[in-house]
């Protein structure tokens, strides 16, 4: 072997500390976007599977009591307090315009609008679950009375699921905000906490409109 031979694992002009080069993405869409919307992609299908459970209780309600929705149970019919959750509607649907201006205020690095925003979500988030937690108190009916009641509880009650967990990843990017971890550069966590609460809510108006209208 010669005695200028280069040590195992060196080549010409190269370096032993260098880091390997960046990740080379073949899409310009983050893939921390990409993994919300295959994320959200999956959470469709379980809606889609309740929703599916639905109406097929629905539908044999149908043949067995025509004209009669929600069912009678010795006489008395249920009752959807569909005016509350048209109330709750609303707060979950501006919690989204919120969550819209925070997000466009980083972009702005404007810190103020972006810090109010987040907590002005937190709060509009916070109310709707509570008031769906009083409603539940206050309906009159319970999973065990009929098949209806227990779809209803387990449609709302999966929505509501999602809520929580959205507000918990809300809750962590507004004291991130707050501690200002974030720039018009780098908010890509913030976004996808955005991304995530627009689709609760969106889900949110086709169990409103499934549940509380049809």
């Amino acid at each position: 072997m010669s005695a200028h031979a280069e040590p195992l694992g060196h080549s010409h002009g190269g370096n032993a500390n260098e880091h390997p080069p960046p990740i080379h993405y073949s899409s310009k869409i983050n893939p921390g976007v990409v993994g919300i919307f295959l994320f959200i992609g999956s959470e469709i299908m379980l809606f889609g599977s309740f929703f599916t459970v639905y109406f097929f209780d629905r539908v044999v309600n149908a043949h067995a009591h025509p004209g009669t929705w929600p069912p009678t149970v010795d006489g008395h019919q249920f009752e959807r307090p569909w005016f509350v959750a048209l109330i709750n509607t609303c707060i979950l649907v501006t919690s989204s315009f919120t969550m819209h201006w925070a997000l466009t205020s980083l972009k702005r690095n404007n810190r103020a609008g972006l810090c109010a925003g987040m907590t002005l979500t937190v709060l509009l988030g916070l109310t709707f679950l509570l008031t769906q937690v009083v409603e539940y108190h206050r309906i009159g009916f319970n999973t065990s009375d009929t098949s209806f009641a227990a779809t209803f509880f387990g449609l709302t009650g999966l929505h509501g699921c999602h809520v929580f967990i959205g507000l918990l990843i809300l809750l962590a990017m507004t004291v991130r905000s707050f501690r200002g971890h974030f720039s018009p550069e780098h908010h890509h966590g913030l976004e996808i906490a955005g991304i995530y609460w627009h689709f609760v809510d969106v889900m949110w108006i086709v169990v409103y409109i499934t549940v509380y209208v049809l």
